[in-house]
């Protein structure tokens, strides 16, 4: 068994407007920095083998805390990332529908294999981001057998996980939380996921926002 604490990175700027990141490179804002140290305080005294990370500054920043306090190093890993928008990245969600109306309505419907129109990136489809989502983070916890690990990622990344181990289709609503800096427990048995505890931000004294594309 693998146990792993799979964490959402902290606030920033751009998912309090509700405009959509993808790949582009956020940082933390205010808040989001303080969410990142109080994640550090919370955790400080729970043993941890190893600390992974996305490369985008949002989570590596996140994640930092937690490697600071164990004299560790953040390993990161370009799987982690959330899923490639294409054009869509950098738009508020309002402005996507108004330039994009056919996309729009297949990312409303959660088509899983729609791609979106290409901007300086091609985009993903979603049953792509989900097989690279699900894929990176077994693959991490498999070389961490009897151990238990830190993943800090995105929002995306947390949803397709928590649907491959509940069984859940890529189509159907979402109705389970992804909020920032929160930290959900799994455990990986080498062939499948099973989630022990979802959604914890109960050491934050402040709101904490969910993930902006519940539908």
């Amino acid at each position: 068994m693998t146990e792993i604490l799979l964490i959402r990175h902290g606030e920033t700027d751009w998912n309090a407007a509700r405009r959509l990141q993808g790949h582009l490179d956020i940082p933390l804002n205010e808040e989001g920095m303080r969410q990142a140290a109080a994640l550090g305080a919370a955790l400080s005294d729970e043993p941890l083998d190893a600390i992974y990370a996305s490369d985008l500054s949002r989570a590596l920043v996140t994640a930092t805390p937690l490697a600071e306090a164990r004299g560790m190093r953040v390993q990161t890993d370009v799987r982690l990332r959330e899923r490639c928008y294409g054009a869509f990245e950098g738009l508020l969600y309002g402005e996507i529908g108004a330039r994009y109306p056919d996309a729009w309505r297949a990312f409303r419907a959660r088509d899983a294999d729609a791609r979106f129109p290409e901007g300086d990136r091609p985009s993903e489809t979603l049953r792509e981001f989900s097989t690279r989502s699900v894929q990176a983070v077994t693959s991490i916890a498999a070389k961490h057998v009897g151990q238990r690990i830190a993943i800090v990622a995105h929002g995306g990344v947390l949803e397709c996980v928590y649907r491959v181990a509940n069984d859940i289709g890529l189509v159907a609503p979402r109705d389970f939380e992804i909020r920032n800096a929160s930290i959900n427990r799994l455990l990986w048995d080498g062939i499948g996921l099973t989630v022990l505890h979802w959604s914890d931000t109960s050491y934050l004294d402040t709101p904490v926002l969910d993930e902006t594309d519940r539908v």
